[in-house]
């Protein structure tokens, strides 16, 4: 968990089984085709990473705020590429 704490904020690594949760609940609703559920959930980890990142920053300025969106953006996309792979680990793991 130590190496995976250098990449992704510990804080936010809560949004990995989340995202895992929601694209398995987009998966079983079938109203997206199986490739657009990686975009989806990006969208939805930036998004979630925002509403931390400024939730908790103080920004004071341009610079903050290029900072919080890029974190973000960042964190967001780590996380839901993270989820993707734990996806992918449990489906090899099956066969």
């Amino acid at each position: 968990m130590d190496y995976l704490s250098n990449f992704i904020k510990p804080e936010l690594l809560v949004l990995i089984p989340v995202l895992y949760i929601a694209g398995a609940g987009l998966k079983r609703s079938q109203s997206f085709a199986d490739n657009a559920i990686p975009l989806v959930l990006g969208v939805c980890g930036v998004v979630l990473a925002l509403a931390y990142v400024l939730g908790t920053s103080a920004l004071s300025g341009w610079r903050d705020v290029l900072i919080a969106a890029f974190t973000a953006v960042t964190q967001g996309i780590l996380c839901a590429g993270a989820s993707v792979y734990v996806n992918q680990l449990i489906k090899q793991a099956e066969k």
